[in-house]
């Protein structure tokens, strides 16, 4: 089977594999101008990666169809911009980070600084001067979790107008206030908008967005719920209204019902993100564990 890949610099290797074979003579027949220590630094490195994946052990099988790229070296977040994300994956076309709660995702009349665009757009410039960065999709400034941005505003544009296509998967880990006896069900209704921006649910679809979002619960304690929320559409607030419906407002949300506000912040974090690499077609699977607070309160004897 034939297998081609771009490396971090842009250059083409190929290369046919029929076996599974271990990774370290496979990189070395893949790019025989490069010495075994530098391939062994590449390791551990981190920087090689088979499907989406990094991949640190030099006797990891590889098998017919695998992809097999070098990952882009990563320059460091710098200071005080350290504490608004971390970084989950970056190749030459986007990057995926775990946003802390707290933190914009861009600017506002409010804040220029300290967000998450403005985080990323001068870390890649530390790569180079005229790199950029463009959005793909936001979080709200209180929930933390997956983002992704594009290096290029073709990738950007790419991912936005094929969104539906591209995500297979898009989970939430909410904190509902109360006890959701349901183990698991579907909210469906239609998204309207007021004239103070926000957003309100009905079932009559004249005007309004469709929304539907599925849930299941994973854990509960007296007071709470932890909901695991997966999206089907993608509509503004739209967890946060229809848990609102349910009856379970996200804790911490006064906007949308909350009276309580257990961990100083809106309790709602984006877990799991699936979708589809726009150039290398590659399926990406990414998680970002639940915040310590949230798993804080189910500990036995809080509530």
């Amino acid at each position: 089977m034939s297998q081609s890949n771009k490396t971090s610099d842009g250059k083409s290797s190929g290369q046919h594999i029929k076996n599974p074979t271990e990774l370290l003579p496979y990189l070395i027949s893949l790019w025989p101008q490069k010495s075994r220590t530098q391939i062994k630094n590449l390791l551990t490195n981190k920087q090689i990666v088979i499907n989406g994946k990094t991949v640190t052990k030099h006797n990891a099988i590889v098998k017919p169809g695998d992809r097999v790229a070098i990952a882009a070296k990563q320059s460091q977040v710098s200071g005080a911009d350290s504490e608004l994300f971390t970084i989950v994956h970056e190749d030459n076309a986007l990057i995926v980070i775990n946003k802390q709660a707290g933190v914009l995702t861009i600017a506002t009349e409010g804040e220029k600084t300290r967000t998450a665009y403005s985080a990323l757009s001068r870390y890649v410039k530390q790569q180079h001067p005229s790199n950029k960065i463009f959005i793909v999709h936001r979080l709200d400034r209180d929930t933390s979790g997956l983002l992704v941005f594009a290096k290029k505003p073709e990738i950007q544009k790419s991912l936005q107008e094929n969104w539906n296509e591209v995500i297979i998967r898009r989970t939430y880990l909410a904190i509902a206030e109360g006890v959701v006896k349901e183990r698991e069900g579907q909210i469906r209704s239609w998204l309207h908008e007021n004239r103070c921006m926000t957003l309100f649910s009905s079932q009559n679809p004249d005007g309004g967005k469709l929304a539907i979002t599925n849930f299941k619960v994973v854990r509960r304690s007296a007071a709470y719920s932890m909901l695991e929320v997966d999206l089907l559409t993608g509509r503004k607030n739209q967890i946060r209204v229809h848990l609102k419906d349910l009856g379970h407002s996200i804790a911490g949300d006064r906007k949308y019902g909350a009276k309580t506000n257990p961990i100083g912040r809106m309790g709602l974090h984006a877990s799991h993100l699936e979708f589809i690499h726009p150039i290398t077609r590659e399926h990406l699977k990414f998680k970002a564990p639940a915040p310590k607070k949230f798993l804080f309160l189910f500990c036995e004897g809080k509530h």
